[in-house]
Order: structure tokens, then C-alpha cells, then sequence
């Protein structure tokens, strides 16, 4: 069950849902820090709607103390500074806490990524001709082919398929449409997939939801293939290649992402291709060619380094 919250906080949770567009995910962490702070105040005699930046930070202190990591708690005072805004805006309170409360410096860790080689093994491994055989095989390509989220790629409806320009319509963070290449590997996995030899015979007499009818992706049930299902599908394929501990749709994104630029793809493309609203995060990836570049430069380079440089 759900964590309570209180009337004010539960219409907050609601307007970004509806208003906002915000994952399921995001509501759920958000309902899960927010709780917490709830039952904190309420243990410590603190009215949450009358908190000063003294409350907070004790809160988050307390928090910090429990063992809490800095993403975790930077991800709280995020749901804490939107909460004190809301209320702010709707005049449900007069002014705001989280001014002057400063989220927790998060370490910049580069993505992983996997090379080329390791990618084509994992993709050329799954060549079986059994329906889920031909459904991961797809899956994989589309999670390497395109960059998706993995809730994007299980979020596919069959109308997001349509036409031959070669793009596939995929509903990112927000509910924002994005049109993203669809390369000639991935769109052939996907028409064998699609083909009578696979969605049809995983296709159930009767559709429990219409949404399930619509998707791209099934599971062994004829529901929609559910991201734990896709994350599941993903681990077992990668499993018989040694790449269990590597692999992750995730790290497909990424490992798209790193791949193009190494191959000199314009940052704008990448970022457009991924969907990231600022061009700040594309550029991460550029650490990740950069060392590519480097590492492949020191391995091929006769004088690079080593012995043999003079």
C-alpha cells in the first residue's frame, strides 16, 4: 500500500502528476520522501506547513545520519523544495523554507559503457527462432539502435511503428514525443518479431487491457512486457556472455550514446536522439570518446608510449 500523506501533500503528488506529466517512479520516490519527512515532523512536534530552513535541515540531517546517500538525499530535498512551492503558489502557505537549504553535491560519475564488440557479441548471441527469442532480440536492438529509456521501449505502441521514414515515435519524461532513427538492424529484428512467427504466437485470445493489444512488446502472458520484465529479459541474455555484471538497458542507452560520438556525431544530434532537455547532460558522453579516443590511440600507436617510445 501506499504511504499516507497528508490532503495538502496528496494534491501536490496530483499536480504532478496531471499537470506535470511526472513518471510513476518519480511519484512513487516522491510519495516515499515526503512520507518520510511527514512522520518526522509529526514525531518531533513540527508543523510542516509552518517549518523553518532550521526544520528542514535537521530533517536532512537526520536523514544524512541514517545513512542516507547523497543522490537519495538530494533527490528528498528536491521533493521538499517542490512541495514548499507548490503550497507557495497555490497561497497555501506564505513563504518558503527550501529557499536557503542547499541539496547535497553529487559526485559526477561517468556512465558505463560497453565497447562495440561486446554490444554486437551480445545482440549476435540471441539468434534463436522462438518467439521470445525473437522479442529479445528486438528489444535489444531498439534499446542499442535508438538510445530509449527502457520505459520508452516497453511503453511502444504498435501506431508509434507506422509509416517508412524510418523513425520511431517514443513519449519521454513529461509525456514529451520525440521522433528517434531507427536503424536497419533494429527495424529488421523488429519486423521478425512482428512477423508470424512472433508477437501473433505470444498474442492471447483475448486481451486483458487494451493497452496490452496496442504494445509492441509482449510477455510470455500477452500482457505489455513491464520494465522489470524487459530489465529481466536483458540480464538473461547478457547472462550466457559473460556480460551479467555489465549489462543493463541503461547501459545500452548509454553505450548508444558514447558509440555515436566516437564515430563523430554532432553533441545536438546525440542529445535530440536521447532526449535530454539540456545539452549539459549529452555532454557527459564526451568524457566517455574522449577516453575512447585516447585508449585506442595508446593500443594502436606504435610510439604512443611503452618501451618502443623514444
Amino acid at each position: 500500500m501506499p504511504e499516507a500523506l497528508s490532503p495538502d501533500a496528496e494534491e501536490y503528488l496530483s499536480w504532478l502528476a496531471v499537470e506535470k506529466g511526472r513518471s510513476r517512479n518519480t511519484l512513487s520516490a516522491y510519495r516515499r520522501d515526503i512520507a518520510t519527512y511527514e512522520a518526522w515532523a509529526a514525531e518531533f512536534g513540527v508543523d510542516v506547513q509552518a517549518a523553518t530552513p532550521g526544520d528542514l535541515e535537521r530533517h536532512l540531517g537526520t536523514l544524512r545520519d541514517g545513512g542516507r546517500n547523497p543522490a537519495s538525499l538530494a533527490r528528498a530535498t528536491t521533493a521538499l523544495r517542490g512541495l514548499y512551492r507548490f503550497w507557495v503558489e497555490e497561497g497555501t502557505i506564505t513563504s518558503d523554507p527550501t529557499v536557503d537549504v542547499r541539496s547535497p553535491k553529487l559526485p559526477r560519475r561517468l556512465p558505463k559503457a560497453l565497447d562495440e564488440a561486446q554490444v554486437i557479441g551480445l545482440l549476435d548471441s540471441v539468434d534463436g527462432a522462438e518467439p521470445v527469442d525473437l522479442r529479445d532480440r528486438a528489444l535489444l536492438e531498439v534499446l542499442y539502435g535508438t538510445g530509449a529509456r527502457i520505459s520508452e521501449v516497453v511503453g511502444l505502441s504498435l501506431a508509434d511503428l507506422s509509416g517508412d521514414d524510418g523513425l520511431l515515435r517514443v513519449f519521454g519524461k513529461g509525456a514529451k514525443e520525440r521522433l528517434v532513427p531507427l536503424g536497419g538492424p533494429a527495424r529488421q529484428s523488429l519486423d521478425r518479431w512482428l512477423g508470424s512467427s512472433g508477437r501473433p504466437r505470444m498474442t492471447p485470445r483475448k486481451f486483458a487491457r487494451r493497452s496490452d493489444a496496442e504494445a509492441v512488446f509482449l510477455n510470455v502472458r500477452g500482457a505489455r512486457l513491464s520494465r522489470q520484465g524487459a530489465w529481466a529479459a536483458v540480464q538473461a541474455r547478457a547472462r550466457p556472455v559473460g556480460l551479467a555484471d555489465s549489462v543493463s538497458p541503461h547501459v545500452l542507452r548509454h553505450s548508444c550514446a558514447s558509440h555515436m560520438l566516437a564515430h563523430g556525431a554532432d553533441i545536438r544530434v546525440v542529445q535530440e536522439v536521447l532526449g535530454h532537455v539540456s545539452i549539459a547532460t549529452t555532454q557527459i558522453y564526451t568524457r566517455l570518446s574522449q577516453d575512447h579516443l585516447r585508449a585506442s590511440y595508446l593500443r594502436a600507436h606504435p610510439r604512443a608510449g611503452g618501451v618502443g617510445a623514444r
